[in-house]
């Protein structure tokens, strides 16, 4: 009689495999789709008002310096390519530098000039502030000072808040004794949403200041 070897076969073994989508990554979307929903708002708000009011828009807008804004937005900009690079070295799991190059920076060199860029572009948007109030373009002005004040103010606020994440994110960079796929993670999700912000302020540059 031959003898009959069987083979236990686990179910497990044949088990299809279920890929999951990151629940980080599908937060963050949701989160950024119900920001898209709230920038929407404000644009609907802001060619409703100028629609009501034509004459005084072409003769408030001519006011603005756009070449001084067009250097803020350049600074945003460039900064969504300094924030990709430190996501870059943070998925390559390199929190911090390894010489003086910038071939050579970590996330947190990247993401501190990251940083420095989005500051120096608040305090531009705060300096055309004053400069505006000063010539008489006040919130409570007319309907153009307030449509451009909470247009603009709401996406500086957004901007500040991105801000905060890049200290948080730097300052969890320090605290881990071991750099791992949470902290890169973390970086990635504050790369979206200030990828996202960036975009909102192009939209807002060329409505408010190209297209007046």
């Amino acid at each position: 009689m031959d003898n009959v070897t069987s083979t236990s076969i686990s179910p497990a073994a044949h088990a299809p495999v279920v890929n999951r989508p990151n629940s980080v990554a599908v937060g963050t979307i949701v989160w950024l789709g119900s920001e898209v929903m709230f920038f929407a708002g404000l644009f609907a708000i802001y060619f409703t008002l100028r629609s009501t009011s034509p004459e005084q828009w072409s003769f408030e807008a001519d006011r603005l310096n756009v070449p001084y804004s067009l250097v803020n937005t350049l600074i945003l900009v460039s900064s969504s390519f300094t924030c990709q690079f430190g996501v870059f070295a943070a998925e390559r799991m390199q929190p911090r530098s390894t010489g003086w190059k910038p071939s050579q920076w970590g996330m947190v060199e990247w993401f501190f000039l990251t940083y420095a860029l989005g500051a120096i572009f608040v305090a531009g948007q705060v300096l055309e502030y004053a400069t505006l109030v000063s010539e008489g373009i006040a919130l409570d002005s007319n309907a153009y000072g307030s449509a451009f004040y909470i247009t603009t103010g709401f996406h500086g606020l957004h901007v500040t808040g991105g801000l905060i994440a890049f200290l948080l994110v730097i300052g969890r960079a320090y605290a881990v004794r071991n750099f791992g796929h949470r902290e890169a993670t973390s970086a990635i999700v504050v790369s979206y949403y200030w990828h996202f912000v960036d975009v909102v302020w192009i939209g807002l540059f060329l409505v408010i200041y190209v297209l007046k």
